[in-house]
């Protein structure tokens, strides 16, 4: 693709050199860049691209993008690229280089998402089961859907390993292309916070934008929740379709807050002919949202309960357990909705979708306690999952328990380098809705694990808990002290398969470790 094509409506201070050159990719990493590049230098965590214009130049970069003002006595240190002539390298400077990279991905890409029904998911819980819930719920419409989350990426029955919630703007496009190219129609994925506040998702095409919940997490990098609330109304005010929906959690103060600021500016853009706040669907338990879930029946095998919709009642039945999931359905009801699926298919797609890794996972293996591995790793999410717990307690048959009151364990630690501020908070949680609690190590990163639980202990309100830094033998003691009737629950790392410690990743799987330790309590009681 010719630069001045690929640059021909993006926003651009100055450009030094001739843009008469051919671009072969984009890249903002300067070990990744080729020759023909078109460089975007951008400030990430740990380093700034603007610091490395001249490897770029060596490997062969066309173009630098730039948003820090370069020197005009730097710039006699590289060849400029002049009209009519080979060689040299262009420089162009942006206001803001995330956003142009989103730009140059997108139009790298042929804008992908214009060929495809694109439904973004952002808040705080719940994003990935609702992805493979509306996934399951399109796919048994007949849809060929692909899938971007924390998990990993789905590109029809190819499936690639997720480094981040949400790719950086080049490669969610080169993903997005990918999913045209398979034949895909529709697109699910997770929309983090992240991605949102450095515009990674910018320039898609979403159709349906729904709006779980939002509650304490990624304050290191947002720093107030005015700033983590403001990150996630984009996806809602500045890049859903005009004619797309809003799907949003009424029950959440959160969703109600987004609710009432998309009718205010509804009102504004009246005269301006602006529906893009026209659609907004609303889904919740409590009595006034648009989908409402009523007689709601949880056990160990499953959720029932009606949807009530347009004065019409419509029976669920799915695997998942707990309250907290029938909102994860709800949500994923009302994007269906929006997306005009019929209801028949919207409750087979429910019913016949399973368990999502690392979400309220069973580790079954013949155990008389159940073990659950889950991601939860906010205070919202462990009150959740732990009062989930509670609940499948108290319905527990009394034949079941032999010889003592069913308690509810629990495993869980913190990660480094986050948010320190839900430390003591999770330990409130845990202590206080839990019978007994092992405090342990999470992903520490670059802090000493023992500093990280000396914060969580802060938040404890009872002294049921025990300390033991070392998780896979935190894990092993809980498995050893769980009997008949009680429920284990591992919090916090999920799905993931390895644990972080000082820049290093260590092969580390929850869900290994337990069944490991299970099936040699299940042996030895044999």
């Amino acid at each position: 693709m010719n630069l001045r094509t690929l640059i021909k409506d993006m926003e651009i201070n100055e450009i030094t050199g001739s843009a008469d050159v051919e671009v072969a990719g984009i890249a903002y990493d300067s070990r990744k860049v080729k020759a023909g590049d078109v460089f975007v230098a951008a400030k990430g965590e740990k380093y700034d691209g603007h610091d490395f214009f001249s490897d770029v130049v060596k490997k062969g970069a066309v173009a630098i993008v730039h948003e820090k003002a370069v020197s005009s006595q730097y710039l006699p240190q590289f060849p400029i690229s002049k009209e009519g002539s080979e060689g040299g390298v262009v420089f162009i400077s942006v206001s803001d280089s995330r956003e142009a990279l989103a730009y140059l991905s997108n139009t790298f890409y042929e804008r992908p998402s214009d060929k495809l029904t694109v439904v973004g998911i952002t808040g705080t819980n719940g994003k990935t089961t609702a992805t493979y819930l509306i996934k399951s719920i399109l796919e048994a419409w007949g849809k060929d859907v692909g899938l971007i989350g924390t998990i990993t990426y789905l590109v029809k029955d190819r499936h690639y390993d997720a480094p981040h919630t949400t790719p950086e703007a080049l490669e969610f496009q080169a993903v997005l292309n990918e999913m045209v190219s398979a034949g895909c129609s529709h697109v699910v994925t997770e929309v983090s916070s992240h991605a949102l506040a450095q515009k990674r998702v910018d320039y898609t095409s979403f159709s349906v934008a729904v709006f779980t919940n939002l509650t304490r997490d990624h304050l290191d990098f947002h720093i107030t929740m005015e700033e983590y609330f403001r990150a996630k109304e984009r996806l809602f005010k500045e890049l859903l379709l005009k004619d797309g929906t809003s799907v949003i959690n009424f029950d959440d103060p959160y969703g109600r807050r987004l609710i009432s600021e998309l009718k205010t500016l509804q009102q504004g853009a009246a005269n301006l002919r602006d529906s893009k706040t026209e659609n907004v669907m609303t889904y919740g338990i409590e009595a006034g949202a648009d989908i409402v879930a009523v007689n709601i029946k949880n056990s160990f095998d499953g959720l029932l309960f009606d949807i009530n919709f347009n004065g019409r009642t419509y029976n669920i039945q799915s695997p998942l357990i707990g309250i907290y999931n029938v909102y994860n359905i709800l949500s994923a009801v009302a994007a269906a909705v929006s997306l005009n699926v019929p209801w028949d298919i919207i409750i087979s797609g429910i019913k016949n979708m399973g368990s999502v890794r690392g979400r309220f996972e069973k580790i079954n293996l013949g155990q008389n306690f159940l073990c659950i591995v889950d991601y939860a790793h906010t205070e919202d999410a462990l009150e959740r999952l732990i009062c989930a717990a509670r609940e499948l307690i108290h319905q527990s048959p009394k034949s079941r328990i032999t010889h003592h009151t069913p308690r509810i364990i629990t495993v869980f630690g913190c990660g480094g380098d986050r948010d320190r501020g839900k430390r003591p908070r999770m330990a409130t949680i845990a202590t206080k809705l839990s019978d007994y609690v092992l405090i342990t190590s999470d992903n520490p990163r670059s802090e000493e694990p023992m500093e990280i639980i000396k914060e969580i202990e802060k938040g404890a309100v009872r002294m049921n808990y025990t300390i033991e830094p070392d998780r896979e033998k935190a894990i092993q003691k809980a498995v050893e002290t769980a009997a008949e009737g009680d429920i284990l629950l591992i919090a916090g790392k999920g799905h993931e398969d390895y644990q972080e410690i000082k820049g290093l990743r260590h092969k580390f799987s929850d869900r290994e470790i337990a069944e490991k330790s299970i099936k040699k309590k299940v042996n030895i009681g044999r």
